[in-house]
């Protein structure tokens, strides 16, 4: 599937094996409940596309772009998302435990109710996603990028008393 451009394509329930992505252009296409097992997505770019109730075990995902779409429910625990950008996707309740998500951009995503338990987000852009529910105490995110709204959510979630600032 190297260099493969889909439009509206629907792959529901399969299991792609050792399969690359590469430089692939995916738009408005659906991966339901498939399972991805030693596959490459080097430089992959997925737009608007549904990849609801995914699993993915032992993929690269160097330079992935995710841009829209709906991933919840996907298991990404312990992948290695290391500079991959997501922007505007809904990963609502997805797995995302353990996984390597530095130098990641993930821009204005839903990650409300995902499991992030022990995924670093070190030196990531995590600007105007929805973190609520993240524990700071249990995801790395030194070094990461929050607008002011997560930075309160972060307090308050780490038992911070936050205040407005005095006129």
């Amino acid at each position: 599937m190297t260099e493969l451009r889909s439009t509206g394509a629907t792959f529901t329930g399969c299991t792609f094996r050792s399969v690359r992505f590469n430089v692939g252009e995916h738009t408005d296409s659906a991966f339901v409940n498939c399972t991805f097992i030693g596959c490459n997505f080097f430089d992959a770019t997925f737009r608007r596309c549904k990849l609801t109730g995914s699993s993915f075990n032992g993929c690269d995902f160097a330079l992935l772009k995710v841009e829209g779409g709906n991933w919840s429910f996907v298991d990404l625990g312990r992948a290695e998302l290391r500079g991959a950008e997501f922007s505007g996707v809904k990963l609502r309740e997805a797995d995302l435990g353990r996984a390597h998500c530095q130098e990641a951009v993930f821009s204005g995503c839903d990650l409300s109710a995902a499991v992030l338990a022990g995924a670093d987000f070190s030196a990531s852009s995590l600007v105007g996603s929805d973190l609520t529910g993240v524990d700071p105490a249990e995801v790395g995110l030194r070094g990461a990028t929050i607008d002011v709204r997560q930075a309160t959510m972060l307090a308050e979630a780490a038992g911070m008393t936050v205040v407005p600032t005095p006129a």
